[in-house]
């Protein structure tokens, strides 16, 4: 078993699919990552009862009941305090963070986003690929900073656009890959495989050496 794992805390809004992917994979014994909290903005996100059936704490912060993004940023800030997280994973969290709250939390605050950045950032990114006749797009794993899909990236995984799709077809399969993804980037973060310098994300040299044996990226 792997000692001293990481805390790490994941933010959601919605279904919870890569939230579980994440949980599921820090089951795992070996895995360096242990997932101590789910923390929802929405009271009737499906991923609290996903979260809450594999015997992960759940609180909901629900931002209707702030009356500003600072006030809703402090709670969940304490939130995360309360249970010592050391990491954060947003999964399908729909909130704007607070620059002040991004700083807190500089180079432990993980997003995924289904593109490859630095293309199509922001929101109805599948539509866009397939109004753009991409021939590749994908998902990228990358550190939070406060201009949206902008931090340094840790991973990514390509996936083909087919002739044929359309932007549900295409969001599926990107988000089968999504779920491989996002455990393996938590994992190099959690493990210490990873630091950032310079914005851009530096691999250990133990790492790069196990790597030249077997990519963990492929999908």
């Amino acid at each position: 078993m792997t000692a001293n794992k990481t805390t790490t805390a994941i933010l959601i809004s919605g279904r919870g699919t890569n939230m579980e992917a994440l949980i599921n994979a820090a089951s795992d014994p070996e895995y360096p990552a242990k997932i101590e909290l789910v923390v929802s903005s929405n009271p009737k996100a499906g991923g609290i009862e996903i979260a809450r059936s594999k015997n992960i704490p759940v609180e909901v912060i629900d931002h209707k009941e702030f009356e500003s993004r600072e006030a809703f940023d402090d709670a969940l800030n304490g939130a995360l305090n309360n249970v010592n997280a050391e990491l954060i994973c947003n999964a399908g969290f729909m909130r704007l963070l607070t620059e002040k709250f991004v700083k807190d939390w500089h180079n432990r605050n993980l997003n995924i986003h289904p593109s490859l950045l630095p293309a199509f950032k922001g929101l109805n990114t599948h539509e866009r690929a397939i109004a753009s006749d991409v021939k590749i797009s994908g998902c990228t794993v990358h550190f939070v900073r406060h201009e949206m899909d902008s931090g340094p990236i840790i991973a990514q995984a390509a996936v083909p656009v087919l002739p044929n799709d359309t932007p549900q077809t295409l969001k599926q399969r990107i988000l089968k890959a999504e779920h491989k993804l996002y455990p393996k980037a938590l994992k190099l973060l959690a493990s210490g495989a990873i630091r950032v310098s310079g914005e851009h994300v530096q691999f250990s040299q133990e790492y790069e050496e196990q790597a030249a044996l077997f990519s963990p990226f492929m999908t």
